[in-house]
C-alpha cells in the first residue's frame, strides 16, 4: 500500500512525502514516471529499476527521474518512507544546464542535513524551503558511475552489507574477505561506482543514524558515540563535523 502527503506545492515545485507498506522481494510491474524529479529515501529502503539499471535506494542513495521513464520497484526489506520532488521542465532545465542527469545521486551528510531541514521547513510561508530546494537539487549533479557487470553487483552487495551494518561491514579487510574479492579491487570499484572511498562512506551511514537519534532528541552524545561504534565523544564529533560542518551540540539546536 502506498500513501502520499503532499507537504509543499509552488508553481515550479512540489514535495510530496511518499510512504510504501509493501512487503515483496519482486519486482512490481512497470510504470512511467510522470515528472522531472529527486527522490530520497528518509526511513527504510528498497530497489528500484530505471533508465540506469537497478539499483539499492536508501539513506545514501537517491534517484532522478525524468517524464516517461520506466520504473518498477521492489521492497524486500517492507515500508519505507521518501521525500519526491517534482520540478517543471523550466526549473529542471536551469538546475541542470542543459547536463545529461545520472540516474543515480550519492547522498552525501550535507545533502541529508538539506533534506532534513527541508521537511522542517516545508510550511515556511517566507518560501526559505524554496530556496534550500535549489541547493538539494543542485547538490545533486554530479552522478555515480553507471554501467553493469560483476563490478556493479559487487558494490550493491557491499553498499547492502553497510546498510545493514553487518558485522563483516567494520572495515574493508574483513567486507573484502566476506565478498570474496580482493580488498584492492573492491576499494577501486567501491570509490569508481559511488564517488566516495569506502570507509567514508561507512562513517556516512553512521552519520545518518546519529542525526536520527540527535532529531529525536534526548541523547547523551557519550552513549550515541559508543551504540554507533566510535571509539569516544570526540571521535563522533570529529566525525559529524566533517560529514555536516556542524558538531553534535550545533545540530541538536538546528534541528531541534
Amino acid at each position: 500500500m502506498r500513501t502520499a502527503t503532499r507537504l509543499l506545492a509552488r508553481p515550479d515545485f512540489r514535495v510530496t512525502v511518499v510512504r510504501c507498506r509493501d512487503d515483496h522481494r519482486g519486482w512490481s510491474t512497470p510504470e512511467p514516471a510522470d515528472a522531472y524529479g529527486l527522490v530520497l529515501a528518509r526511513r527504510g529502503a528498497f530497489r528500484r529499476a530505471g533508465r540506469h539499471g537497478a539499483t539499492w535506494v536508501g539513506s545514501t542513495v537517491a534517484y532522478l527521474t525524468v517524464p516517461g521513464e520506466e520504473e518498477r520497484f521492489a521492497h524486500p526489506a517492507g515500508g519505507d518512507e521518501c521525500t519526491s520532488v517534482h520540478l517543471s521542465e523550466r526549473l529542471w532545465r536551469e538546475l541542470f544546464d542543459d547536463r545529461p542527469a545520472p540516474g543515480t545521486v550519492h547522498v552525501d551528510g550535507r545533502l541529508d542535513l538539506a533534506h532534513r531541514l527541508l521537511l522542517r521547513d516545508a510550511a515556511d510561508p517566507d518560501n526559505a524551503a524554496a530556496e534550500r530546494l535549489v541547493r538539494l537539487v543542485g547538490r545533486a549533479v554530479t552522478p555515480v558511475a553507471g554501467g553493469g557487470g560483476p563490478g556493479r553487483r559487487l558494490v550493491e552487495r557491499a553498499r547492502a552489507a553497510l546498510h545493514d551494518d553487518a558485522p563483516e561491514a567494520a572495515g574493508l579487510l574483513p567486507l573484502a574477505r566476506a565478498l570474496d574479492v580482493s580488498p584492492y579491487r573492491l576499494s577501486r570499484e567501491f570509490q569508481a561506482r559511488t564517488g566516495v572511498p569506502l570507509t567514508r562512506y561507512r562513517n556516512r551511514l553512521r552519520v545518518a543514524r546519529a542525526l536520527d537519534r540527535i532529531e529525536q532528541g534526548d541523547v547523551r552524545l557519550a552513549d550515541l558515540a559508543g551504540e554507533l561504534g566510535f571509539s569516544d565523544q570526540a571521535h563522533l564529533t570529529r566525525t559529524v563535523r566533517a560529514h555536516l560542518g556542524h558538531t553534535p551540540g550545533e545540530l541538536r539546536r538546528l534541528l531541534g
